[in-house]
């Protein structure tokens, strides 16, 4: 079985709005089954735009991108749609989740949109998950009454409910306290090594970063350094 989960192979992107400006220059990215990823820069530096043509949100540029060893590049929205639900789970730096929905019916909706589930199913699942990030007892309460930590601990539990093999954060903890961000960090690092997922997150937060299994650091759309465990540094 291939062990990349991710792999993209010059992958260059313009803007051409007001003027046309290249935000990514042929980035060259690996990414292994269970890795944890940290993509660091300073802000502009092309890395959201980076992770949004990962995750293949965004499909206007130039290269090529594998996930899980399928080419996504040139596929049509429906197949990319499909590949996203089943293969990619989402945490923002804003949980998105619906405020007057159950937590149980927030972390619910992407496994009954992929429709592979019978209802109870579902909902015994998307149950799990909150167990596992400790928030079960907050499954009937309306989302918009949790507090912020517990909010993103809902939000990591939806982008896991189809089990996806990669999980990828913009800022994941960039709206949280210290001790919240040592509590999502500690799960992802949970998700990475117990279950061998992948996690790729693109971080303002240099602790957070340091402690993940390789950083990745960009500067005006290219990736100048590689950083393995423990040997990242603040600029």
């Amino acid at each position: 079985m291939n062990d990349t989960a991710l792999k993209a192979n010059g992958i260059t992107k313009y803007f051409h709005d007001p003027v046309t400006m290249q935000v990514l220059k042929g980035i060259d990215l690996d990414i292994k089954r269970g890795e944890f990823v940290s993509i660091v820069g300073k802000s502009g530096c092309g890395k959201s735009t980076l992770l949004y043509v990962l995750s293949t949100m965004d499909t206007d540029y130039e290269g090529t991108l594998e996930i899980n060893g399928i080419k996504t590049t040139g596929l049509s929205q429906n197949h990319l749609a499909r590949i996203r639900n089943e293969s990619i789970g989402f945490v923002f730096q804003f949980h998105y989740l619906l405020p007057d929905f159950s937590c149980l019916k927030n972390v619910m909706i992407p496994a009954l949109r992929l429709g592979k589930l019978s209802y109870q199913e579902v909902e015994e699942m998307a149950y799990q998950k909150l167990k596992m990030f400790g928030v079960e007892e907050q499954a009937l309460k309306k989302a918009g009454k949790l507090s912020g930590g517990q909010q993103q601990r809902v939000a990591i539990a939806r982008a896991l409910v189809n089990n996806p093999t990669i999980i990828m954060g913009d800022e994941p903890t960039g709206n949280l306290d210290s001790k919240n961000t040592e509590i999502v960090f500690d799960l992802f690092r949970q998700l990475s090594q117990e279950y061998n997922q992948t996690i790729i997150a693109v971080t303002h937060d240099n602790d957070f970063a340091a402690k993940s299994d390789r950083v990745v650091e960009m500067a005006d759309g290219e990736i100048i350094a590689y950083h393995k465990a423990g040997t990242f540094h603040q600029h």
